[in-house]
């Protein structure tokens, strides 16, 4: 059990008409931890990660945050969502804002930041992923993995207690996905709460402090990485090892 829980999820259950795509999650991360869901395509990961800030409703089950459970709708749900940063498999920038005004531009409106504080802070955070110097670019100007790692510095300019990462490195060319893995290293290092639904076992191997396996909407195997890599417990972890690792 994590000692100090941030996120708990507690026998969350969700459908998509007949398909059963989350059954029974019982997950707790804990303060501080990076756990790396991964697991075959269709499994539920991706799933599981947009529900834990209600990016997807779930039908049965009880979510919290911190203690709280998470909030229907409304102002309190665009609270929660200030809290658990998100960044996607694709960028989602504002094309005709600057790099500098994509960072800025949720904390001037919802943390009610000056400009000035928000640009300042905005342009901290691009140095910490490294594309200060793009600062009045516009992403069009950029590669994805640059694009990749202003979503990253975006998410942190709300100062989230935790982030979530959705497969954020699998619309990238190979060459950039180590450039948006070293950023999420760094924060890991740093001791930032993480969930990463990833295909990179590498980064799974190395920065995750558990590794969560999902089949067929189930966890599986809820394990230090160490151990689930080297001795799977289970069939389905197994057959999904041998097919990746050997690539």
């Amino acid at each position: 059990m994590a000692v100090d829980p941030l996120i708990e999820m507690r026998d969350v259950n969700k459908h998509y008409g007949k398909l059963h795509v989350l059954k029974d999650i019982n997950l707790t991360v804990g303060r501080g931890e990076v756990v790396v869901v991964i697991g075959p395509s269709g499994s539920g990961k991706s799933t599981l990660c947009r529900a834990i800030n209600r990016l997807e409703p779930v039908e049965s089950g009880t979510i919290l945050l911190d203690g709280h459970p998470l909030p229907d709708e409304g102002r309190e749900l665009a609270k929660l969502r200030a809290e658990v940063g998100m960044v996607f498999q694709s960028f989602n920038l504002f094309a005709h804002k600057t790099v500098l005004a994509n960072v800025s531009l949720a904390p001037v409106k919802v943390r009610k930041r000056s400009r000035e504080e928000a640009d300042r802070r905005s342009r901290e955070l691009l140095e910490r992923v490294g594309l200060l110097a793009h600062a009045d670019k516009y992403p069009a100007q950029l590669s994805g993995g640059q694009q990749q790692r202003v979503a990253i510095a975006r998410a942190l300019a709300m100062e989230p207690k935790a982030l979530l990462f959705d497969e954020p490195t699998s619309a990238l060319d190979p060459e950039m996905i180590n450039e948006v893995l070293e950023v999420m290293q760094q924060l890991a290092r740093d001791g930032m709460t993480m969930v990463v639904v990833t295909h990179e076992m590498g980064f799974a191997r190395s920065a995750a402090n558990r590794v969560v396996f999902m089949a067929d909407g189930r966890i599986v195997e809820d394990r230090a990485p160490e151990e689930f890599f080297t001795a799977p417990r289970s069939e389905r972890a197994k057959d999904f090892l041998s097919k990746i690792l050997k690539h």
